[in-house]
């Protein structure tokens, strides 16, 4: 798995991919916090999920954590571009109703 991220302007973009399991999360989370806590004057923050090859119940535990970091410097959340398999998890487990879906 593999986490990097941009800044453009007013928002903050993670790109995500690979397989998002139990044994790549722990990583990925102090890079994305550590990032949001650098960057916490964007107006947005989106997790780019188009070369997402796999996420399980870590991958939503790691979106949700993020969307929760973000929300204590009042940062939207986003998710970008998920692949199919990912749309379909994030889709039935409701995290759209935190952290929705931009086209």
């Amino acid at each position: 798995m593999q986490l990097s991220y941009q800044r453009r302007g007013d928002e903050l973009t993670f790109y995500l991919s690979g397989e998002l399991d139990e044994h790549a999360a722990g990583a990925l989370r102090r890079l994305a916090d550590d990032a949001i806590d650098d960057h916490s004057s964007v107006g947005r923050v989106t997790f780019d999920l188009s070369e997402m090859g796999f996420m399980d119940s870590t991958g939503i535990g790691f979106l949700i954590g993020r969307y929760k970091k973000c929300k204590r410097y009042s940062i939207p959340a986003y998710v970008r571009r998920p692949n199919p398999s990912a749309d379909k998890i994030l889709s039935m487990s409701g995290v759209y109703t935190l952290i929705p879906k931009l086209n």
